[in-house]
């Protein structure tokens, strides 16, 4: 099991008290910056190569964060790249030795942070690798290239520090939530962090500066392996994959009962999103059932006990394939295939036209929570929680990987947009496992929960929704909760 318990020599940490015992965590804000410079000692150059939404987000939030410090924040992008143009749109110029080629960065950075696409990592590390200054230390959002180089029999070179920085968002909500910062304090998208190699021992204070530079309320400790594992098998469960089987399996049990399109799209994807989402988001996981009445708790239990079954043996098996490498494999054999082409599109289907007109006429109307929508969605997040903690992974992982990262970022922007706009313009790496396993999520839950769901309800599944340790988890997480709602404007 990850170790959560850590010291700075520079950031004041806070205990969080977890089921078992507490964690160590580090609580941000702006107040921190001026400890920036202690943070990064003997950092002068921080590199960015990639310009995708995670590095547009990191590059602006670190230089601004850093302005005044002496610390020159570079982006670094390959040639011919089509992203020069918005890099020196948002302030980065080869005049001024902000912007240049990716390997020429590398090489003369003390922080490389690799923010390049998944494949591209894949396809080039050995490139960036041999381009390093002696000590310099590689910095990750995302634990991808941990995966593949243990596939590959490869490993990071000797004698460079590897830690990672993994914002628990999408790249934009980085930026917008920084930027609201300045006016509200503690605005921003969470973090998790790990040290993987600390030759000279400064690694934690480094990733916890390079957290705090991005404007993360908090920032809890993981390892690089735990982060790939957890991050990969949520894309693939309840941050996407599951939620686009769920919200198509739902919207066709609700049309062949009778509902109109727009109505059965109201009870399955704008309910998820929205009344369901923010129960969680305020009051926790246990609440979208406590605030049914007697007839919708029925419904609830019958169809929640239905579904845990099949979504937790669903996870195991994703969780099975991200560890051993073939969920990996199959996405660098899809970019192998796929090259250049751009991949097909789910956002044509009725369903999702549907979506539109029901966005068109909210105008401030209030949704109830539907109880067997609300059933299927919880029993889908509990049994990734459950998957989670049986492998051994930290509460403040589980809770922020499983629960506050759906709720609080990605299910207000699929409410803005819709889940079918997520799903064809996320990372490449999320969008090929969203499209692998949410069609057997939705196969799983038409053909055996849905069915199951007419049986009597199971009360040792009730019993242990109610005890779940999740929701002391959850309550600790909520103190440190930011105090603005993300920004998908």
């Amino acid at each position: 099991m990850t170790s959560t318990t850590y010291t700075s020599r520079v950031f004041p940490l806070e205990t969080m008290d977890v089921p078992g015992g507490t964690e160590t965590v580090l609580r941000g804000g702006r107040h921190l910056f001026p400890l920036l410079p202690r943070a990064f000692a003997g950092v002068r150059r921080i590199g960015v190569l990639g310009w995708g939404p995670q590095g547009r987000a990191q590059a602006r939030n670190l230089r601004d964060s850093l302005t005044g410090s002496g610390i020159t924040v570079t982006v670094g992008l390959r040639p011919g790249s089509a992203s020069v143009a918005d890099a020196r749109a948002h302030g980065f110029t080869e005049e001024d030795g902000t912007l240049g080629d990716w390997l020429t960065v590398a090489a003369g950075s003390d922080l490389v942070v690799l923010l390049l696409a998944d494949a591209a990592l894949a396809a080039h590390h050995q490139e960036i690798f041999a381009a390093l200054r002696p000590g310099a230390v590689i910095g990750l959002s995302h634990g991808f290239l941990l995966g593949h180089l243990r596939a590959t029999g490869d490993d990071f070179p000797a004698g460079h520090g590897v830690i990672a920085v993994c914002p628990k968002g999408m790249g934009d909500s980085v930026r917008r939530l920084y930027e609201q910062g300045a006016e509200v304090n503690g605005a921003g998208i969470n973090s998790s962090f790990a040290v993987h190699a600390d030759p000279d021992g400064r690694g934690t204070d480094l990733g916890l500066g390079w957290s705090v530079a991005l404007g993360s309320p908090y920032t809890f400790r993981t390892t690089l392996e735990s982060e790939y594992r957890s991050d990969i098998v949520g894309e693939r469960a309840i941050l996407l994959g599951a939620v686009h089987g769920i919200v198509e399996s739902l919207y066709g049990r609700y049309r062949l009962a009778g509902d109109d399109a727009p109505t059965a799209y109201e009870r399955s994807c704008e309910n998820i999103t929205g009344p369901i989402a923010r129960t969680i988001s305020r009051s926790g996981l246990r609440a979208v059932r406590e605030g049914l009445d007697a007839a919708g708790r029925e419904v609830f239990d019958r169809a929640y006990t239905a579904t845990y079954g099949p979504a937790r043996e669903l996870v195991a098996e994703i969780y099975d394939e991200v560890a051993d490498g073939t969920e990996l494999r199959s996405v660098i054999l899809a970019e192998r295939r796929l090259g250049t082409r751009p991949m097909s599109r789910i956002g044509g289907s009725p369903m999702w036209a549907a979506g539109e007109r029901v966005r068109a006429r909210r105008d401030g109307r209030t949704l109830p929570v539907e109880p067997f929508t609300a059933a299927v969605f919880a029993a889908t997040m509990t049994a990734q929680i459950d998957e989670f903690a049986e492998r051994g992974h930290p509460w403040s992982e589980i809770v922020n990987e499983s629960v506050i990262e759906a709720v609080d970022s990605l299910l207000p922007y699929m409410h803005a947009r819709d889940v079918a706009y997520m799903v064809d313009n996320c990372s490449r790496t999320a969008r090929l496992g969203a499209r692998r396993w949410g069609p057997r999520f939705q196969a799983a839950y038409e053909q055996i929960a849905y069915p199951a769901a007419e049986l009597p309800a199971d009360q040792a599944l009730l019993t242990a929704f109610a005890a779940h340790p999740v929701h002391q988890a959850l309550a600790a997480a909520a103190k440190l909760r930011p105090s603005v709602d993300i920004s998908v404007a």
